[in-house]
């Protein structure tokens, strides 16, 4: 298309002047745009004049841009799909009305060492009698890269999905399913579509089973309501209501998704628990109906007895007797552990913050009398000192204590409780310190897992306080006393402050 030359000015930016087929009018409605132009050759694609804002953007003299085609601002004068830019161009101008956008990579690199993304915008436009093709340019190398990096944590994110042995969704706002994994589908019984904008609350009955209609907060619908309005993580047994009406019994774990301050939805994780919920039933029966007989028949053991020995004048059959009630009450002992430890698991409490003195003289006023005036026990543990732990570290001291005198033959044992915050200040041992004969190393064995069948523990004592003492989050360590005896030590965390 023929031309008409314009006579134009010098000083406008990145404006052409002397000879250049460029109108004032053309070079008005450039200067007029606030983002980054360019005013091309309709037919051949070349740049014939470029506004302040893109000579800023491309970086290049405005005379140099005046000597190139649309093509030379892309590397390898294609686009960042592969496609010629001038194809791409004139495709772009009959799509949408001339709306069309063409990508292309630069051959500039930026701070970060990566090419630099342009997004192109031609639209046809006739000024002062002229037809042009004036291209809108703008710098989307931030959003691609932020739209790359959303796209590979999605793939990371469906790959976790897809490799967990376990259910995990995601709720909308307003609490209808929005994406899950495999897992979960098969768990509920539904195929995808479905599932699709369902209703969490749908597939679930509002109480586990046998359980009353207020069931401890096993409500999903009390869950959601958490997650939603305080921002909390609830963890409950729920009754999952499978699409063939089969009930079944499910570890449900909700948690808020949050944008700021706002909680937008909720992910979700779950696992069929029929299994392990019927075993815990069967051995919890099991265990009542064999603590409960165990101790009646041994209590009976232990009273026939002591009426035997005051029945015998014979010394040596007196001992034996002695052996035969020691022995009873020993496992006495060990069932009442037992019944301990039972209900430590089916609790299964959270941590919380502990004032240490106070705790550990609650362990000793829970020792049997006999025990405290037989024993030489210290306590040097100072005031303010206070530890993150469950609410059983009490019992556990005490069981520590038990044992250090009753399997210490001196007639006054001595123990020795102390407590000091480490220099990191995050957290506090605690030590109980005994002359004893030390604790062999089958009993010891229970902290690293090398039990065996043959040779194992004879007690449950120390596993009850490695389980305590774990499910507050600390350590338990065994050494050897100054004495000989056995020197437990036990780190805790220190709550936060502030």
């Amino acid at each position: 298309m023929k031309r008409r030359e314009r006579d134009g000015g010098s000083e406008n930016g990145g404006l052409p002047s002397g000879d250049d087929p460029v109108s004032p009018a053309l070079r008005s409605v450039l200067s007029a745009m606030p983002t980054p132009a360019l005013a091309c050759d309709p037919e051949t694609h070349a740049i014939r004049a470029a506004n302040a804002p893109a000579v800023s953007l491309l970086d290049r003299d405005p005379a140099a841009l005046r000597v190139l085609g649309l093509s030379a601002l892309a590397a390898g004068g294609t686009t960042a799909d592969g496609d010629s830019v001038d194809t791409a161009i004139a495709r772009a101008r009959t799509a949408d009305g001339d709306a069309g956008v063409v990508a292309v990579e630069t051959d500039a690199v930026d701070g970060d060492g990566g090419r630099r993304r342009l997004e192109l915008t031609p639209r046809s436009a006739t000024v002062d009698g002229d037809e042009w093709l004036i291209v809108g340019l703008a710098d989307v190398t931030a959003r691609v890269r932020a739209e790359s990096r959303l796209q590979s944590q999605l793939r990371v994110t469906e790959a976790i999905a897809a490799a967990l042995p376990g259910a995990l969704f995601e709720c909308t706002a307003n609490g209808t399913l929005h994406r899950w994994n495999d897992q979960f589908a098969a768990d509920t019984g539904y195929e995808g579509r479905e599932l699709s904008t369902t209703e969490l609350t749908s597939l679930f009955v509002e109480s586990g089973p046998d359980r009353g209609s207020d069931a401890g907060g096993a409500s999903v619908t009390e869950m959601l309501r958490r997650v939603y309005r305080d921002g909390d993580t609830v963890d409950r047994e729920v009754t999952l209501l499978t699409r063939a009406g089969e009930r079944v019994a499910y570890r449900l774990t909700l948690g808020p998704i949050t944008d700021g301050d706002k909680v937008i939805g909720a992910i979700g994780i779950g696992e069929d628990v029929t299994a392990t919920s019927l075993r815990e039933e069967r051995l919890a029966v099991l265990t009542r109906v064999l603590r409960h007989n165990f101790r009646n028949d041994l209590n009976v053991v232990a009273g026939f007895t002591e009426r035997a020995i005051e029945a015998t004048d014979d010394p040596q059959r007196a001992a034996e007797l002695e052996r035969v009630v020691d022995t009873a009450e020993r496992l006495l002992r060990l069932g009442e552990t037992a019944r301990k430890v039972e209900r430590l698991l089916a609790d299964r409490p959270d941590p919380q913050s502990l004032d240490l003195r106070e705790t550990v003289a609650e362990a000793l006023a829970s020792l049997p009398s006999d025990l405290r005036e037989r024993a030489e026990i210290d306590v040097d543990v100072p005031e303010g000192v206070t530890v993150t732990a469950i609410g059983y570290l009490a019992e556990g001291l005490a069981e520590l204590v038990d044992n250090a005198i009753r399997h210490n033959d001196a007639e006054h044992p001595r123990v020795e409780i102390s407590a000091a915050e480490l220099p990191s200040s995050s957290w506090t041992s605690l030590v109980v310190d005994d002359d004893g004969p030390g604790i062999p190393p089958t009993e010891q064995a229970v902290l690293t897992g090398e039990e065996t069948p043959l040779d194992h523990a004879s007690g449950l004592g120390l596993w009850y306080v490695n389980w305590i003492v774990g499910a507050s989050g600390g350590t338990l360590d065994i050494t050897e006393s100054r004495d000989g005896g056995s020197r437990i030590e036990i780190e805790l965390k220190t709550p936060e402050t502030g």
